[in-house]
């Protein structure tokens, strides 16, 4: 496993381009565009104000930086180094932006959520969406980009307008069976758009893409909800995470829950590989010392090295007391992924942060589980390989396949504690690494007998 030289960062916006040949990464006010293979810098902007965000266009032609303090997005070319753009949405404000499929038309939501503006960059034409309700996922597009689903708030109800994006024109707008809506997504194949309820009650429902209601679930009554949910690359499961520890896994024929993933604190499942890690100083006992270890380079004395031990069942994992009394508590399914492949799906139980919990979803039972000594930040999917990345804010990354696991020093001057990461979108074994204010390669190994 190699390493590239360290880059400097703002706001962890760092990203690959959709067709793996660029690399985009921000610095305050400035835009750097590299090579990925050679890390050459091929393109320097300069924006008008600190970029709070970055986002590729889908055929890797453009890259959009949205300054929202000021209510300003610019756009760059790649192959028009000289042409550059810049909407201004001025007194109606800006709090997100995004690229349609197409690449040549973008969204921004004004504050308040009062109204999306769409900007055509091909027809220099603008137009206006109305009513877009604030809420976790309000916008969601099909994979194949033909069809755009709006969350709507009007006259105190909740509404979804379907859009065909080659023409912008309204397919269908409904009512929903919603108090107040908190999300929508399309499965992969385009056919079906979940829609669910915000936490104080559970509800999901299914619409087809013609507006009709295919389905309604509901697993509890009278107590948190739903809080994370996701769709199988195939098409063929929802999984919906829940304040109440569990994973209900609902089949695209009858919408039913076909399995319940339980997260208990204890693991029990004999069959379920169990991996800790474990942290010393090679060569001290920690134990005995009557100092705190200092925060050394990764190379000095008394750098903590650390390791994946494999822990017999029973075993309980560690967790915290989610406060009640607050709102969003620490508790429940917060993450869950499908690996690429349709076999595994990871899940993350908010109050036991140390753990990423991996569930066989040929089998529908639990395969392993990886505990760490800090709360994790994030994990992420190889785009072919049934492998995770791991990170939990320490200067290690940590990756799991079916054959084992493993845990990596990164190995750069000072300290560098991942916050974030994303693969190579082409499924190179390259995995972008980003802190607070650097980032780095990681060059994998290619394994040719992965399972």
């Amino acid at each position: 496993m190699d390493f590239s030289e360290v880059f400097k960062l703002s706001s962890q916006l760092g990203r690959f381009s959709p067709d793996g040949k660029y690399l985009a990464s921000c610095v305050q006010y400035r835009l750097v565009i590299r090579d990925v293979k050679t890390l050459q810098i091929l393109q320097l902007y300069t924006c008008l104000d600190q970029i709070q965000y970055l986002e590729w266009s889908a055929d890797s032609m453009f890259i959009l930086c949205a300054m929202y303090k000021r209510g300003i997005v610019q756009v760059w070319s790649l192959e028009q180094p000289d042409w550059h753009c810049k909407i201004d949405e001025g007194s109606a404000g800006l709090v997100s932006s995004c690229w349609s499929p197409d690449g040549r038309h973008i969204l921004n939501t004004s504050e308040f959520h009062l109204r999306i503006t769409l900007w055509s960059l091909s027809a220099k034409s603008v137009s206006y969406i109305k009513y877009p309700k604030s809420c976790q996922q309000g916008i969601t597009f099909t994979n194949d980009g033909r069809h755009m689903a709006l969350a709507e708030r009007r006259d105190c109800k909740d509404y979804i307008s379907i859009f065909v994006c080659n023409d912008w024109r309204l397919l269908r707008h409904f009512e929903t069976d919603t108090q107040d809506l908190d999300g929508i997504a399309w499965a992969p194949n385009g056919c079906v758009l979940a829609v669910w309820e915000s936490c104080l009650e559970y509800k999901m429902l299914l619409y087809s893409l013609d507006g009709r209601l295919l389905s309604t679930y509901c697993a509890y009554e009278w107590s948190l909800g739903i809080k994370s949910v996701t769709w199988s690359p195939s098409s063929q499961f929802l999984a919906i995470g829940s304040f109440d520890e569990k994973v209900r896994i609902l089949n695209h024929v009858t919408w039913k829950p076909i399995h319940e993933l339980v997260h208990s604190a204890t693991i029990t499942d004999a069959k379920a590989v169990v991996y800790k890690e474990v942290e010393r100083c090679p060569g001290i006992a920690t134990d005995e010392l009557t100092f705190p270890l200092p925060k050394g380079k990764p190379n000095s004395l008394f750098s903590i090295r650390s390791k994946y031990e494999i822990v017999n069942v029973p075993v309980t994992l560690r967790g915290v007391k989610p406060d009640s009394d607050r709102a969003n508590p620490e508790l429940g399914i917060g993450i869950l992924a499908f690996s690429h492949d349709n076999r595994y799906m990871a899940s993350k139980n908010d109050n036991m942060p140390y753990s990423v919990w991996i569930w066989n979803i040929q089998k529908m039972r639990l395969f392993s589980v990886v505990e760490h000594s800090s709360a994790v930040k994030s994990f992420v999917w190889h785009p072919i390989h049934p492998r995770l990345a791991i990170c939990t804010g320490n200067t290690r990354v940590y990756l799991w396949s079916p054959t084992g696991s493993v845990s990596v020093q990164v190995p750069v001057e000072g300290m560098f504690n991942v916050l974030s990461m994303s693969w190579h979108p082409m499924g190179e074994d390259t995995l972008l690494l980003m802190s607070k204010e650097n980032l780095c390669l990681c060059y994998l190994e290619s394994e040719d007998n992965e399972n």
